[in-house]
């Protein structure tokens, strides 16, 4: 357990999902005061009555990022009951078939309203609630804010256009926040990211892996990609999202870190 992490509170946008939800779990076991927000308000209220029977503490609302009122009411109801928001982790996202080019397509074949969709929902569902929420930290003069970006950020992957573009700019973001927060407001507020490699979830599965459960020919290109020759596993994300939320991190802002295997060092030779 990090101990400055016990009876912090952290916001988890998208953490009844793979990747949220497991940094869900983890905070919560780390004596974290945890709140879960997803559109999906059945779907968070079983992640949080699953944390809760675990011994966890946590609280969740059916709030969509993009929505201001949503957001809003949401850290009135936290601060209600807490006092304090300490770590929002933006973890919220997602991709759209038309969003990403097919086999048989070329760029031209896009559909731009999936394309607008897709990076609204990545870029401006991580800028909203860093504003809503991040505004609390700077009152209170601490608190780290984690942003998602992905490897597809750090290098072109084919077919992802949308999404690519999105986590680009999450990453720009991510640092001009940083500094922004940094030079007004203090050291005590920071805004890092987190990219990971490839995990397989219920995005981007039927990319990867065949109905049998075998990779396909892009699954495969991925695993020769990558130097430690597998997908990774939800919790290996962990020790990052405790890096940045902690105090071990506190001077550290601005960056992001590869949680990939090896892929972005690998040149493929």
């Amino acid at each position: 357990m990090s101990e400055d992490l016990n009876e912090k509170v952290a916001i988890i946008t998208g953490g009844n999902g793979v990747l949220g939800g497991a940094v869900s779990m983890h905070l919560a076991f780390q004596g974290v005061r945890v709140v879960i927000l997803s559109r999906n308000e059945g779907k968070v209220q079983e992640k949080v009555s699953l944390l809760n029977q675990l011994g966890g503490n946590a609280i969740g609302f059916g709030a969509d990022v993009l929505n201001r009122e949503d957001l809003t009411k949401v850290r009135d109801t936290v601060l209600d009951k807490w006092g304090r928001i300490d770590i929002l982790i933006n973890a919220a996202g997602g991709n759209l078939a038309g969003a990403t080019i097919g086999p048989e397509q070329t760029i031209f074949d896009m559909s731009m309203e999936d394309f607008s969709t897709v990076t609204t929902l990545n870029l401006n569902g991580s800028v909203l609630p860093s504003m809503i929420f991040g505004a609390v930290m700077c009152r209170q003069g601490t608190g780290s804010i984690i942003n998602f970006s992905s490897m597809a950020a750090d290098r072109v992957i084919t077919r992802v256009a949308g999404y690519s573009a999105s986590k680009a700019a999450i990453e720009n973001f991510t640092k001009w926040m940083a500094v922004e927060l940094a030079l007004k407001y203090g050291e005590g507020v920071r805004v890092n990211a987190i990219a990971p490699g490839f995990f397989i979830g219920e995005q981007n599965r039927f990319l990867l892996t065949r109905p049998d459960g075998s990779y396909t020919e892009r699954g495969n290109t991925i695993i020769k990609n990558t130097p430690m020759r597998r997908f990774g596993v939800p919790e290996e994300i962990n020790g990052a999202i405790d890096f940045l939320a902690s105090d071990a991190s506190r001077f550290v802002t601005g960056i992001v870190i590869p949680i990939d295997g090896g892929f972005s060092a690998f040149s493929g030779v």
